[in-house]
């Protein structure tokens, strides 16, 4: 397990997985549904101020991901196309039949393949420094070399690994409303790392350019001004193929729902009230 902060509401069986998720209002058919899928090395807990923000408005599902959190491991390895895979199966399994689907990193990654290959199930696509949406060239691939190397010696419980991982999300989570996030991941640094490395090995291949111009449902890209894992400037192309892009940018690391919480709640509102029916 990785972190938490929190407890969830409820499980669900999904592929073989036990899924542990957060459930605003389970039940309330008549609301419409936000499911929010984090980072690899967060949990369901990132969206526990967007579920207080939109109590009563929304029903906000958000699952830890196989591994991670609450829900127990998983057969495949964590990539976005399982990931995708798992959160169809999660909105099968609870019943529900369609929702806007909001996605961090490779969370968003899968988020853009739900809505690329599932239309009827997705009302809007939240991406949040989504993952995929950047060529994949040789000082890329350099890089994801080196996060696996280093996620690898968190497996093998260097001495000097808990220093680098907190300086590496010094540079993830910036601001000081992101404190209490920063400091629960970096605390379950080793026992993330092994999570971390296989989804860093995957990376490699994350592209999925190809389908953004499939979307057909409104899109809000939220995005942090100082990311240097997945930079705007390299993503701005394939963003540019969505029919219907709504863009936002933050001063965020990588996570503006955690480290601008206000802005960024300000800015989905809006986006849900003006865009989504």
């Amino acid at each position: 397990m990785v972190v938490r902060l929190g407890a969830n509401d409820r499980e669900a069986q999904v592929h073989g997985v036990t899924m542990a998720c957060d459930d605003s209002a389970p039940g309330r058919d008549e609301l419409p549904v936000l499911l929010c899928l984090h980072a690899i090395g967060h949990g369901a807990q990132d969206f526990a101020s967007l579920r207080a923000a939109l109590a009563g408005q929304w029903r906000v599902v958000a699952p830890d991901w196989p591994g991670q959190g609450n829900s127990g491991p998983d057969r495949e390895p964590p990539t976005a196309t399982r990931y995708a895979e798992l959160a169809l199966g999660l909105l099968d399994a609870l019943g529900i039949a369609r929702a806007t689907v909001l996605g961090n990193s490779i969370g968003g990654a899968a988020a853009l393949r739900l809505a690329a290959l599932h239309p009827e199930r997705v009302t809007g696509l939240v991406l949040i420094d989504g993952a995929g949406l950047a060529p994949i060239g040789r000082r890329e691939r350099l890089a994801i070399r080196a996060f696996v190397a280093l996620f690898r010696a968190g497996r093998r419980r260097r001495w000097w690994y808990r220093w680098a991982f907190a300086a590496y999300y010094r540079q993830m989570l910036r601001t000081p409303a992101a404190a209490t996030h920063r400091a629960a991941i970096v605390a379950a640094g080793y026992d993330s790392a092994p999570i971390l490395a296989a989804a860093w090995r995957g990376f490699a291949d994350l592209d999925v350019r190809d389908l953004a111009g499939r979307v057909r449902c409104p899109v809000l890209a939220a995005w942090a001004r100082h990311d240097r894992i997945v930079p705007l400037a390299a993503s701005r192309p394939a963003l540019e193929c969505v029919p219907d892009l709504t863009l936002s940018t933050f001063d965020a690391g990588h996570s503006p729902h955690v480290e601008t919480p206000a802005e960024f709640e300000a800015v989905l509102r809006s986006f849900l009230r003006n865009h989504i029916t």
